[in-house]
């Protein structure tokens, strides 16, 4: 049996090789109190994990959701795999560059332009001050793509065209637009240095339903259309059910469960998993008995030892608050758990 870690690190053919590999990265934050606080009150240092040896792959123009409750450490695996953290352990792996070596070297910038990231609240991820045509064109401008002012409000407006807005509302500022029309501003600002993978925090989370679905087919016209590849961070399984093709599912900053869409969805594996699954309301019997929702989020700074989801489980033994589990395969699912390592579920 083989764990995820070893089919990361095996070695593959250049053709297959998906386009970017996490390799048991982790993201540990100090959240203690100032020092001199510490000492007079003698407060302990406190440590929050937020990732904690989290291992995927993602194939060139698939797109992988990561899902769990708030807090589990979803955005902070998407700002480590664009750079915006630094992981305290593990790497993350380009098209076979490391992307936060190579961010650091002169290199750096060609990288950048291959990776983007859309934002969960496109009301502050706009500058107000700037016209829709200064925020599309500044990464276009940066990266040295277009010199010419000219033809850089002929690509302004192309991009804008592309997620479905108009080439005359380059001059308008972000509070003249709706909420779906901001994101699809951010959208198109991504887009605009030719992005191979967008990262992609909750894009829709802050958008009303109807909204979600526009942006949501937008999204996918323009991976169909442009060979793109997604990282989404959802914790709407509706959403992720329409966009994924493979989905993982994070508990306190570690993956518990991956598995292509349709098979996660018809037969989950994880315990946790099962529990998400069950708070959705269904219109159709799906035959299986449904587990209701039992207990709360452990603190995270102080997470249970062995599997962390072993308080809320009903399936727990002595094994599982003793030994975490790992994240191993299991006819082609990936689960981290020790219930379904022993066949009892």
């Amino acid at each position: 049996m083989k764990t995820v870690l070893e089919s990361v690190s095996s070695p593959v053919d250049a053709d297959t090789a998906p386009l970017v590999v996490a390799h048991d990265i982790a993201k540990t934050f100090d959240v203690s109190a100032p020092w001199l606080n510490r000492v007079v009150e003698r407060q302990p240092r406190l440590l929050l994990h937020a990732v904690d040896g989290v291992s995927f792959t993602i194939a060139r123009g698939q797109t992988l959701a990561l899902v769990g409750e708030s807090g589990c450490g979803k955005s902070t695996v998407a700002r480590l795999l664009v750079g915006l953290y630094n992981p305290s352990r593990g790497h993350v792996n380009f098209a076979g560059e490391d992307v936060h070596s190579t961010f650091a070297s002169p290199r750096g910038r060609a990288l950048r332009q291959r990776i983007q990231m859309i934002f969960q609240d496109p009301y502050a991820s706009l500058n107000p001050r700037w016209t829709v045509e200064a925020i599309i064109g500044e990464p276009i401008v940066e990266h040295g793509l277009v010199t010419d002012k000219g033809v850089l409000r002929e690509r302004v407006g192309e991009l804008l065209r592309s997620v479905g807005l108009s080439p005359l509302d380059m001059v308008k500022y972000p509070h003249q637009f709706s909420g779906g029309q901001r994101q699809r501003i951010s959208i198109a600002r991504a887009l605009a240095t030719a992005p191979e993978f967008l990262v992609c925090d909750e894009p829709t989370s802050a958008l009303d339903v109807s909204v979600q679905a526009q942006v949501l087919n937008i999204m996918k016209d323009l991976q169909r259309e442009r060979g793109l590849t997604y990282l989404f961070i959802s914790h709407n399984l509706a959403v992720v059910r329409h966009v994924s093709d493979q989905v993982g599912v994070m508990y306190l900053g570690r993956l518990v469960e991956v598995a292509e869409k349709r098979t996660l969805f018809a037969t989950p594996r994880h315990p946790y998993t099962r529990m998400l699954l069950d708070a959705i309301p269904q219109m159709h019997a799906t035959g299986r008995a449904r587990t209701p929702v039992q207990g709360e989020v452990p603190n995270p700074l102080s997470p249970p030892a062995g599997c962390a989801f072993h308080p809320r489980c009903p399936h727990a033994n002595a094994r599982c608050s003793a030994e975490r589990p790992k994240l191993q395969s299991f006819e082609g699912i990936q689960v981290a758990c020790h219930a379904v390592e022993e066949r009892r579920i």
